[in-house]
């Protein structure tokens, strides 16, 4: 059995490590924020080389509070991408705001730079570029435009700890960012948390208040705010893992290598990697010609496989309101409808990987 992400590879060598984080909150009685979190903040800012990081509860509290503290309030609109996760979108609704979709690049499955500017209107106030799969978007470019209409750029880092364009890593160009520590992702907590990073303290400042109740003091309250806290025990947890990323990103790269090599001589559309940019594949997906054998071949060989994202967000209904329909963004609902995603993650071993390349050779280009 090859599990889609197998989380017992990587944590079975850290359980130690995890218990000494629950004993060590049990006996301060840190539970929420915190001297675990407080240090796990210091450590991912370093990491993504900026100033700042803001523990919150999950990766949705991270992406509204981002977004609230560049000033997207009611009304306004933010530029963003259906090929996502619903979480993009929600945190832009959660503010009154209006998502506003711009169909993706075909090749690097992200938002269509040379898209973005038909889509400014007035009310547009900020861009939302959302790094697939853990490969960035086109970020100079994205930020260009922003610079040149006067927009705010948050990034939705979710899926993208570590990955980088010329060498500035996720969030180092947006006025802020977003990131998810799901259990699933490339750096995932215990259980639920995520992060804002800036290199903005005025953002830093405005999010740090906003999640904690509006409180800059015990039982003082500014304003109408949020319980967006991230709990001792998970910063805790993200301390203890946080050192072994720079190996299991290296690991997930290989793997991916692998993959692509085996693949593409046979004609399956793996990822595209533009030059420059450095993918951290918390993902991997192909484009298949025929996803409902495949899954159930993977199913019959015991193999975990996933599908990122079946529905793209302007066709759920959810979203029904905006007015969009099949047709909108073709590229998106291409790429919905023929996404497959193969396991990767840190420990898979030769023989799995070569049973995947070969399961979906057998199926995708059967002799």
């Amino acid at each position: 059995m090859i599990e889609f992400f197998d989380l017992r590879r990587s944590h079975d060598p850290l359980r130690s490590s995890f218990h000494n984080v629950l004993d060590r909150v049990i006996d301060s009685s840190e539970y929420v924020l915190g001297s675990t979190v407080n240090e796990f903040e210091t450590e991912f800012a370093d990491f993504c080389q900026s100033k700042f990081c803001i523990g919150t509860n999950s990766g949705t509290s991270a992406l509204h509070l981002a977004l609230e503290a560049c000033g997207i309030s009611a009304g306004d609109e933010v530029i963003t991408t259906p090929m996502t996760f619903i979480a993009t979108s929600a945190a832009i609704s959660y503010l009154g705001a209006i998502p506003v979709f711009v169909d993706v690049d075909p090749l690097t499955w992200n938002i269509d730079p040379d898209k973005i500017e038909s889509a400014i209107t007035p009310r547009t106030k900020a861009i939302m570029p959302v790094h697939l799969h853990g490969l960035m978007a086109d970020m100079p470019k994205i930020m260009q435009i922003a610079k040149a209409h006067n927009l705010k750029v948050v990034e939705d880092s979710a899926q993208s700890h570590g990955a980088s364009i010329d060498g500035i890593v996720s969030s180092g160009f947006g006025d802020a960012s977003g990131y998810s520590f799901y259990p699933g992702k490339n750096l995932g907590a215990l259980g639920e948390a995520g992060a804002v990073v800036t290199n903005s303290e005025e953002i830093s400042d405005r999010v740090r208040l906003m999640r904690n109740w509006g409180s800059p003091a015990r039982y003082v309250h500014t304003e109408v705010a949020f319980n967006y806290r991230m709990e001792g025990i998970q910063g805790g947890f993200l301390n203890v893992k946080l050192p072994h990323m720079k190996k299991w990103t290296a690991e997930r790269m290989a793997i991916a290598r692998k993959y692509t090599d085996g693949l593409t001589e046979h004609g399956i559309q793996c990822p595209s990697v533009p030059k420059g940019f450095e993918h951290v594949f918390h993902v991997f997906a192909i484009l298949s010609q025929n996803r409902e054998m495949l899954t159930k071949n993977f199913a019959l060989r015991k193999i975990g496989s996933g599908v990122h994202y079946p529905i793209p967000v302007h066709l759920q209904a959810a979203y029904k309101n905006l007015g969009h329909n099949v047709g909108s963004f073709p590229v998106a609902e291409r790429l919905a409808s023929s996404f497959f995603s193969l396991p990767i993650f840190p420990g898979m071993t030769e023989e799995e990987i070569d049973l995947v390349i070969q399961t979906v050779v057998d199926t995708e280009k059967p002799e």
